[in-house]
């Protein structure tokens, strides 16, 4: 559940109508349109207990964590959960071969032991707004001021952040005030073994054992206001913070779900999932595979370059696996031609009504048209997007180019200095954890592969060199680039930054590589792209108007990493023929998983002596088990992973982590009788902590909810560590 990098252009991504109640992704300043059918699955809270302006809410507890997942606030001291995938790079950050808390885990004993982040940041939503009747009819050449004027206005006087996001392709505005905190730090997370357990095998798939988990806390300068890491700082105090239930969940309870969802393109037309799976997922995967396989010949050998590399191969793989499961589900669940029959029932709609016919006729020829444009330039952009700019040199070499135009421009090194300071960080960013054979293999793989798989139409100019100089060697090409370039080492960049010139990095061999590979693309392929996009906006825009016109419920707009709420119950599923997935897994599964011989699959003998003694406290189930994971039916995407899950009372019963494999297409259209949202049980997560960690301290602060029918001796044993207040 990660991100994706564009030189120019960012995809237009759009969604499908809700078939179903519990289907949607919605933005919380419209949930009283929901609530009524939310209070029939069970809720018991009140519209104005999940998002309020006037007082604390629900709304008030999660956030955006560090611009890629979500999170929850579970203390009145800012403490904060997570998927351990989400903490997982900075983890690592502060590991070494040494003390490897990827590997160990790590749990801070004191406020003091709990460490910074430099870069991470956690951000609330104070508010949204509808802010379409402003907007909708600007032209498009003053939307951008007018959009500008509105978010200064909306934050004037306060530390608060603002930004317009647009819905319905353009059809729908919605103004959101935030504030972020920059000082994050890491308290605790279990060993990759418990917070990663099934590895690659699992990923995305149901039943799941995994301890998806990390724990961070927030901190304030003592006005309690944001501020900048400092020793001197407090912990946040929160407008709001969830109850930790362990009363956990059964078949059918309601639960909701609050988050950042990424992207979903539910909305787009079968044309552009055809695109998506004849060409670039397709695209995706083989370069991908070709990357992570360097990486592994690397990391194989060294447990150094393991540790350094783990981070960089996990988000590869994440969505490598992702990619191949969302073609088998657009093939297995007959995705394209669902979208057609929704597209001929469009035109059906339209040709009842010669208004309608007017304004709609011919727009999916049109879609036709400019898909069949858009498929001659795909493969390059993707090529561009996955394989040169997963290059690090070539990304990196990317960050010089506002350099490299104000040298041009002649600017003195008194108006170079913001772009300097910017750069210097950005050197060490890039230099920590970077080993060079690893980057040089990837680049000469990656060029070998964009000269065999592309038009020679697309080839950028010093691909000529390879062949004449280098007799079509790119592993020459790539020793000479490495060799000859400042940019593959550290103290070399850094020398040219203090005293930076145009023809040094005109004449850089990574720079110049980078430069060729997009000058050429913006020639040879740039304005197609540029009109295939601008083209999609109208239509897009069109089609969405129609779908709103037509629709008789209340549609849900597209995922684009804004706060929502999804809600739904728990509940199993027939996967295939003849196997049908309950609800929940336990520890004893990870017995059942347990190979030794498998880094994914490795049971700590700490673990297993809990189990076998079977010491769970208070967190086992009813049934006496330890349960680890369950599904619901919430309509989830990436950018949820962390997200809390939450039961019918508002207390936190989960962390949400992944989607199942059965339903990988889910992106571009919901299954309700097969797509599930994974989640790590609460109850798991506070015996790990509890029994294996002995984190009392953590337990100490949240406000824990034990079973009504909790025994006295469940509550004796507990009275040292958690809060009673059932």
């Amino acid at each position: 559940m990660k991100k994706f990098l564009s030189f120019a252009i960012v995809f237009l991504m759009l969604f499908n109508i809700p078939a179903h109640a519990d289907e949607g992704m919605w933005l919380l300043a419209i949930l009283g349109k929901k609530y009524e059918d939310m209070k029939k699955l069970g809720l018991k809270l009140t519209p104005e207990d999940i998002y309020s302006v006037n007082h604390s809410s629900l709304k008030d507890a999660v956030v955006n964590f560090g611009n890629f997942c979500s999170g929850e606030i579970v203390s009145d001291k800012g403490l904060l959960l997570t998927n351990h995938h989400c903490g997982y790079e900075r983890i690592q950050s502060h590991s070494t071969v040494e003390n490897d808390y990827l590997k160990n885990g790590f749990w801070a004993k004191s406020f003091k032991e709990e460490l910074p982040n430099p870069g991470l940041t956690v951000t609330f939503l104070i508010r949204m707004e509808d802010v379409t009747n402003e907007l909708i009819n600007v032209p498009e050449d003053q939307l951008e001021a007018r959009e500008t004027d509105i978010q200064k206005k909306a934050v004037e006087g306060t530390s608060y952040t603002a930004e317009i996001k647009s819905f319905f392709e353009g059809n729908q505005f919605f103004l959101f005030v935030y504030e972020t905190y920059n000082d994050v730090r890491l308290v605790g997370a279990p060993p990759s073994s418990i917070g990663k357990f099934g590895g690659d095998t699992d990923n995305w798939m149901w039943p799941r054992h995994t301890g998806d988990f990390s724990v961070f806390r927030v901190y304030t300068g003592s006005d309690g206001k944001p501020a900048e890491y400092s020793e001197n700082n407090i912990p946040l105090s929160p407008k709001h913070f969830f109850p930790v239930s362990l009363k956990g969940v059964k078949e059918g309870d309601f639960t909701m779900i609050m988050g950042y969802p990424g992207s979903t393109k539910r909305y787009l037309p079968s044309d552009g999932i055809k695109l998506a799976y004849y060409q670039t997922n397709p695209a995706r995967i083989k370069l991908r595979a070709k990357r992570m396989e360097v990486m592994k010949s690397f990391m194989d050998k060294s447990e150094k370059i393991s540790l350094m590399y783990s981070p960089k191969y996990y988000e590869i793989s994440n969505y490598y696996k992702y990619f191949i499961g969302e073609n088998l589900g657009i093939e297995k669940l007959n995705v394209i031609e669902e979208k057609k029959q929704e597209e001929k029932a469009f035109m059906q709609w339209v040709d009842s009504s010669a208004e309608r016919k007017n304004e709609y006729t011919g727009i999916f020829s049109s879609y036709d048209t400019i898909y069949q444009h858009y498929a001659k330039v795909n493969l390059p952009y993707t090529y561009l997007q996955e394989g040169v700019f997963g290059i690090g040199i070539m990304n990196f070499s990317y960050q010089f180019a506002t350099l490299y135009a104000a040298l041009k421009a002649g600017l003195t090194k008194e108006q170079l200095n913001p772009v300097l300071e910017d750069l210097t960080k950005k050197v060490e960013e890039h230099f920590t954890d970077y080993y060079q054979p690893i980057d040089k293999k990837i680049f000469s793989e990656i060029f070998r592969m964009y000269h065999d798989d592309i038009d020679s139409k697309f080839y950028p100019p010093f691909f000529k060199t390879v062949d004449k100089k280098y007799k079509g060697s790119f592993a020459k090409y790539a020793a000479y680039v490495f060799r000859k370039t400042i940019l593959a080492d550290s103290a070399k960049t850094m020398a040219f930054l203090e005293d930076p010139d145009l023809k040094t990095l005109e004449e850089d061999p990574a720079f110049s590589a980078m430069l060729s590979v997009l000058s050429s693309f913006r020639k040879t392929a740039g304005a197609d792209l540029q009109s295939v996009f601008n083209s999609l906006g109208e239509v897009d825009r069109t089609y969405l108007k129609g779908l709103l016109e037509k629709s008789d419920t209340l549609l849900y707009p597209d995922a684009n990493f804004t706060e929502r709420l999804t809600y739904g119950t728990c509940r199993g599923y027939w996967g295939k023929d003849a196997v049908y997935y309950k609800y929940y897994t336990t520890l004893k599964g990870v017995i059942e998983k347990e190979d030794s011989t498998s880094d994914e699959f490795y049971v700590e003998p700490k673990l297993k002596a809990l189990y076998y003694a079977h010491d769970f406290g208070p967190y086992a189930n009813d049934k006496g088990e330890m349960p680890i994971c369950f599904i619901t039916d919430n309509d989830i995407t990436g950018g949820n992973s962390g997200s809390p899950v939450i039961n019918a009372e508002g207390q936190l019963i989960g962390l949400a982590f992944d989607g199942n494999w059965e339903a990988m297409s889910g992106d571009f259209e919901f299954s309700p009788k097969l797509q599930r949202t994974i989640a790590t049980d609460i109850r798991y997560v506070l015996f790990i902590m509890d029994k294996y960690a002995h984190a009392d301290r953590l337990l100490k602060e949240m406000n824990i909810i034990l079973p009504e029918k909790a025994n006295a001796l469940e509550e004796k044993a507990t009275s040292d560590t958690v809060d009673k207040n059932n």
